[in-house]
C-alpha cells in the first residue's frame, strides 16, 4: 500500500491506522503549502486534490478518510480497529465522522482556510472566530462521549484516530481541550504507533 500524506494534515490519522496494523507501507509526502496537490502527477492519484490518497495493492485508489479508516479495519480484522458488536460500530463510525465532517471541515477548515468561507477579506476574522466556536462545541461533545472510557468506544478504533487528529490540530489555533479530550490526547501520543509516524513526518 501507498499512502499520500501530508506532514500534520488529517492524512496523520491514516497514517497511525497503517502503524498499527502492522502490515508493509510506503508514505509519500504531498507538500500542499507549494501546491502539489494540484500538479497533474497527484491530480492523476486523486483529482480532489486532498490527501489522504491510500493507493492499493491492486493499484486501485481510495481517497476519503472515514472510507479509508473503515476499509483498512475491515481488511484487517486481526488489528481490532473496529468493535465486533454493531452498535459500537456505529458508535465509532458516528464519532469518527463527527470528528471530520464537524469539527475538522466545519470549525478548522475554517481557522486554517477562512478565505474559502467568504469573498471578502475583511470578514476573515469573523469567520476564523465562528470556526473556533464551533470546533470548542466540537470537542465539548467528544468529552462528553469520552467521559468514562480511555478510548471512544471502550477500546481503541478507527474514531480514535479522527478524534486524536483534531485534538492535535487545537494546540495550533490556542483552543484549551476540556478534560476527557485532553487526557485521551495523551493516551494517543503514548502508542508507539503515534510516536512512529510522528518521527516519520517529522514532527516528534
Amino acid at each position: 500500500m501507498k499512502l499520500y500524506y501530508a506532514p500534520g494534515a488529517c492524512s496523520i490519522g491514516i497514517h497511525v491506522l497503517l502503524e498499527e496494523i502492522g502490515k508493509p507501507y510506503e508514505a509519500t509526502a504531498v507538500n500542499l503549502r507549494e501546491g502539489a496537490q494540484f500538479k497533474p502527477e497527484f491530480v492523476a492519484v486523486n483529482p480532489k486534490s486532498k490527501v489522504p490518497a491510500l493507493v492499493r495493492d491492486d493499484g486501485s485508489v481510495l481517497t476519503e478518510y472515514p472510507a479509508i479508516a473503515y476499509w483498512l479495519a475491515r481488511t484487517n480484522p486481526y488489528a481490532n480497529l473496529l468493535p465486533d458488536d454493531i452498535d459500537e460500530q456505529a458508535r465509532a463510525l458516528e464519532l469518527a465522522d463527527y470528528a471530520v465532517a464537524t469539527i475538522h471541515m466545519q470549525g478548522f477548515g475554517r481557522l486554517f482556510r477562512p478565505a474559502n468561507f467568504t469573498p471578502s477579506g475583511a470578514e476573515e476574522d469573523a469567520v476564523k472566530a465562528r470556526g473556533k466556536e464551533l470546533a470548542e462545541k466540537g470537542f465539548a461533545v467528544l468529552d462528553k462521549a469520552l467521559a468514562g472510557k480511555d478510548y471512544a468506544v471502550g477500546k481503541f478504533s478507527i474514531a480514535d484516530s479522527a478524534i486524536f487528529y483534531v485534538e492535535f490540530w487545537s494546540k495550533r489555533v490556542g483552543i484549551e481541550l476540556p478534560a476527557n479530550c485532553a487526557a485521551h490526547l495523551e493516551r494517543m501520543l503514548a502508542r508507539s504507533a503515534v510516536q512512529s509516524v510522528l518521527k516519520q513526518e517529522g514532527l516528534a
